[in-house]
């Protein structure tokens, strides 16, 4: 691995992200498994903020997603549908 927390970690071979920091967890998004990065620390800020309603919880689970991630503009309700069902499933 190189790199330092200043320029961020890489692999020396191939460039990319090392294993011992990829943090992309795997939810099902419209029946597709899907990878998003750094899902626990996103339902952890959410949680910070304490909402009661469903609709703000997923919006904010998805203001943070996608400044993460990809999201595709046409499937932003089924994300936000599988990231609100994480969120409630690891607080259960």
């Amino acid at each position: 691995m190189g790199g330092d927390e200043m320029d961020g970690y890489y692999c020396t071979i191939c460039g990319g992200i090392p294993p011992d920091r990829i943090s992309i967890k795997r939810i099902l998004v419209n029946g597709i498994e899907t990878g998003i990065d750094r899902l626990d620390w996103i339902i952890a800020e959410v949680r910070k903020l304490q909402l009661a309603d469903d609709t703000a919880i997923t919006e904010e689970l998805l203001k943070r997603t996608k400044a993460l991630n990809y999201v595709p503009t046409k499937k932003a309700t089924e994300y936000g549908e599988a990231l609100l069902k994480e969120y409630k499933d690891e607080g259960a």
